[in-house]
């Protein structure tokens, strides 16, 4: 406990929780969205849509491009109201480090970063699920946005009932835009 940090100190009680209900993907893993995917990033990879080609290769049939593990999950957005929410798409239904930041007045949201890992390519026909815990909090920080809170969670992403097929580091910067410029 820090005596100087009594919103750090009591965010502590999610790390290693859930961030919410977790989600189970709208659609399957399928040819249209990954034919969607890699004519937007203009990647010909054969593997992704011909499937005599996927057939000849170690895949032994088409599969989808790994950095669309995400994509499968994401629930359609909401955009009345995004502003409100800190720019995500759609309300947050339980408490989590993110919505007691927000009523500590940490409003503001700014992702940082994301790593992505693998275990396997997906296939289509695969429907995702996925489970999200809190890793990490950092201790208050002192930004050009403002005083904040680097707030860390693993998403895993799961086929079936018991098959991971992917992780992901998701990094946001939580910050009180009101102390942009201010004093600590």
């Amino acid at each position: 406990m820090t005596a100087d940090d009594p919103v750090r100190d009591s965010l502590e009680r999610f790390i290693g929780k859930p961030m919410g209900e977790g989600a189970v993907a709208p659609e399957e893993v399928n040819l249209p969205m990954i034919r969607h995917w890699v004519d937007a990033l203009d990647d010909r990879n054969p593997i992704y849509l011909d499937e005599a080609v996927a057939a000849e290769t170690r895949m032994g049939g088409v599969v989808a491009p790994p950095a669309m593990l995400q994509t499968w999950t994401m629930p359609s957005p909401v955009i009345a109201g995004i502003a409100e929410r800190g720019g995500a798409p759609t309300a947050m239904k339980s408490e989590n480090v993110v919505t007691a930041l927000d009523a500590a007045g940490y409003v503001g949201t700014l992702a940082t970063n994301s790593e992505l890992e693998f275990e396997r390519y997906l296939r289509v026909g695969d429907r995702l699920k996925t489970t999200s815990a809190l890793e990490s909090i950092s201790p208050r920080k002192r930004t050009g946005l403002g005083l904040g809170y680097f707030v860390t969670w693993i998403t895993t992403y799961w086929a079936g009932e018991d098959e991971i097929v992917g992780r992901q580091l998701f990094r946001i910067f939580k910050f009180d835009p009101s102390t942009m410029g201010g004093a600590a």
